[in-house]
Formats: structure tokens, C-alpha cells, sequence
């Protein structure tokens, strides 16, 4: 049997992947109070009670602050989290942790609903996969905060 190899003149796109930090001081995350701190500094208090949002918080092996990532919003009470797009962001900016943060469905309730449990529970098992720490998922509102890693889930 002859087997006859034919060459195309393709073209490939060549993938960039560019990451810069221009921040030189870094913030390290100690606890929860802090990341609402920083969540809340970070958050458009305007818009905090309007519509749901997520951001996503990448760290280095010692919980310094990389940068963060506004991964989507949402309408009055549901935001849609695609993880591929939180862990492919950790991976292009070298993090080796990450904490997830959303708003709660524009209410001053920050207790999880059952959604937010689920979405937590793949996003560790997630992140297991790619050997990255999910350090917590913050629910926030204007006055307070809900802390998984503080009800101690990710033990």
C-alpha cells in the first residue's frame, strides 16, 4: 500500500498570552476581613445592590495579591461563572491561588444560597485538578460579608 502525504501551504495563528503587573506592591491576604477590605475597595458601591458580579482574586504562593479579574455580571439575581475562564486566567498569570467574590443577588442577606454552594464545590474540585488553592469564595453586600474558608468548607 502507497501512502501519499500532501502538504497544504496553511497558516496558523500563533496563540500570545501576555500578563502584566504594574502594581509593585503587593497586598497580602491574611483573612476574611481583609479580602472584604479589598473586595469592597475594588467594587462599584453604585452598582453593588443592582446587579450581581463576580471577580475573581489571583495570588502567589504567599498570598500576595497579583491582580484581579471582573470574570462577569449578571441581572438582579444570578450571574453565569464559567470556571475555565477562572482557572485559564490563574494559569496565564502564574497564581498559584485564587478567591472567588460575588455580590449576593443584589440583597443585604450574604448568606449562600444552594447555587453558591454547588458552584463553590466545582470550583475546589477544579482547582485541585490544576494543583491551584482556592483560598475562599466571598459572598458580599454593602455591610458584610459570607466567608466559606470561615465555615471552614475548604478543610
Amino acid at each position: 500500500m502507497d501512502v501519499l502525504f500532501i502538504c497544504f501551504n496553511m497558516k496558523v495563528s500563533e496563540i500570545k498570552v501576555y500578563y502584566t503587573n504594574k502594581n509593585q506592591e503587593k497586598i497580602k491576604i491574611e483573612n476574611s476581613h481583609q479580602l472584604y477590605d479589598l473586595a469592597i475597595s475594588i467594587w462599584n458601591m453604585k452598582t453593588i445592590e443592582l446587579q450581581e458580579e463576580v471577580k475573581v482574586l489571583y495570588l502567589n504562593r504567599n498570598n500576595l495579591v497579583l491582580g484581579y479579574y471582573s470574570l462577569a455580571k449578571g441581572g438582579i439575581s444570578a450571574c453565569c461563572v464559567d470556571i475555565r475562564l477562572i482557572l485559564s486566567t490563574a494559569l496565564k498569570a502564574n497564581a498559584s491561588a485564587i478567591v472567588v467574590i460575588h455580590n449576593h443577588h443584589p440583597s443585604s442577606n450574604p448568606n449562600p444560597s444552594k447555587s453558591d454552594w454547588n458552584l463553590t464545590e466545582k470550583i475546589q474540585n477544579a482547582c485541585k485538578l490544576l494543583d491551584l488553592v482556592f483560598v475562599d469564595h466571598l459572598v458580599l453586600t454593602k455591610e458584610t460579608y459570607f466567608s466559606f474558608a470561615d465555615k471552614e468548607f475548604f478543610l
